[in-house]
């Protein structure tokens, strides 16, 4: 275990405690604004270090509002990624549409954000890392509530009692499992897998997206700046029931991806390759999970454990850090941890239920299913000669964030 930031100092005691379970995005939000409001704060993360990956995010409409409060929207807009051209090809490789991208005016309001992942959790550390302690390389074994507080034991041993504890470990949170059950009762599977890893850039791509389709599967070149020296590669298909037996398994889930793309065309097979060599490979299903409450005790989830929208809605980091403000400022309201996180949930489900009812079971735009789908949609990229001006959708933006107070 290793131990960062700042120590639970006799000081600190007469403050309300939270230990938040995951280091991502959500997890470091709410920890910046419980901190704001004069929680002590604990951040234990089962990696040994905070967790770089720079695919890219979105982050749109309130969530803007959210960064802006934070103080971070200067860094964020410096480090947004100005793609040029989109690419558009067939089976066997040949283009089938180039459009430029949208500029930075074309965006709804002109603030719309797409950043690296990694940029975003980098500004989001810094920000607290003096102010809120980390346990890095550690996780939660057990949990037990009681009137007092929450008594926590540690996989390394270490047990300590909270007042609150927040999971904030991702779609597959263990937080969730341990309180409020197994993943199959709260997961609604989309129909697709998808995996995503860095690899070089040996095709001199620079700000654009190379996009291969045939019926059911996808692969993708991502080039998020000028010239660099590698790729974010993307590779999704489609698969009628989520592959369970491979979430835990990393050599597994490159032997089913590699079966998968075994007769691919274009680039493909090379891609499949450096996948097989990729130190950062991140394998997913793409699902939402769905809970009557987000709550139980004095044990609340946020973010993706709490309301994944999956990947096809483009709103995963944004709903984690209006979930997190949402959730801090009812804490801050309410000295009740129950009155508290019933307010969370009545003021942020409807906004929650918005974002993902934006993905339509399963089908996605960019990734036909069908030989007719995808040729729909192939004679619609001809007769484009840009990509077309972001749609202002109500679910971005459907939410009117109360002021959290000092």
């Amino acid at each position: 275990m290793t131990s960062t930031g700042r120590s639970m100092d006799v000081g600190a005691t007469a403050k309300r405690t939270v230990l938040i379970s995951g280091a991502s995005i959500a997890g470091p939000a709410l920890a910046y604004w419980l901190h704001r409001s004069g929680f002590a704060v604990t951040v234990v993360e089962k990696a040994g270090a905070l967790r770089g990956g720079g695919y890219p995010i979105d982050l749109r409409g309130t969530a803007i509002e959210v960064v802006r409060r934070m103080g971070i929207l200067p860094q964020l807009q410096d480090a947004h990624i100005d793609l040029r051209r989109f690419t558009f090809l067939d089976a066997d490789g040949g283009q089938v549409a180039s459009v430029t991208a949208r500029t930075d005016a074309d965006d709804v309001g002109g603030q719309d954000l797409e950043v690296r992942r990694g940029d975003l959790a980098a500004i989001l550390y810094a920000m607290i890392r003096d102010h809120v302690e980390f346990l890095f390389d550690d996780l939660i074994d057990t949990l037990g509530q009681s009137e007092q507080g929450v008594d926590v034991t540690f996989h390394s041993g270490q047990r300590r009692t909270f007042d609150l504890v927040i999971g904030a470990d991702g779609m597959h949170s263990h937080t969730r499992e341990s309180v409020f059950g197994a993943e199959a009762e709260f997961g609604r599977y989309l129909g697709y897998c998808f995996t995503i890893f860095t690899m070089p850039n040996t095709f001199g791509l620079s700000r654009e997206v190379v996009l291969w389709n045939t019926p059911g599967k996808a692969a993708a070149l991502y080039a998020v700046g000028d010239n660099d020296d590698e790729l974010h590669a993307f590779l999704t298909f489609h698969r009628p029931e989520p592959p369970f037996d491979v979430l835990r398994n990393s050599d597994a889930q490159r032997d089913l991806v590699a079966a998968v793309f075994a007769d691919a065309g274009w680039e493909v097979p090379g891609m499949v390759g450096a996948m097989r060599d990729a130190d950062d490979l991140f394998f997913d299903t793409a699902g939402q999970i769905r809970m009557p409450r987000w709550s139980s005790g004095r044990v609340a989830l946020v973010g993706d454990a709490a309301y994944a929208p999956s990947f096809l809605t483009g709103q995963g980091s944004s709903l984690a850090l209006v979930g997190a403000y949402m959730l801090a400022d009812a804490l801050a309201t309410n000295p009740d941890h129950s009155a508290a996180f019933a307010a969370y949930e009545y003021q942020l489900r409807e906004f929650v239920t918005m974002n993902q009812a934006l993905v339509d079971n399963g089908e996605a735009t960019l990734f036909p299913t069908t030989a007719r789908a995808l040729e729909q949609r192939n004679t619609t990229l001809r007769d484009l000669v840009s990509m077309p001006a972001a749609t202002a959708r109500p679910a971005h933006s459907a939410l009117a964030l109360p002021l959290i107070s000092d």
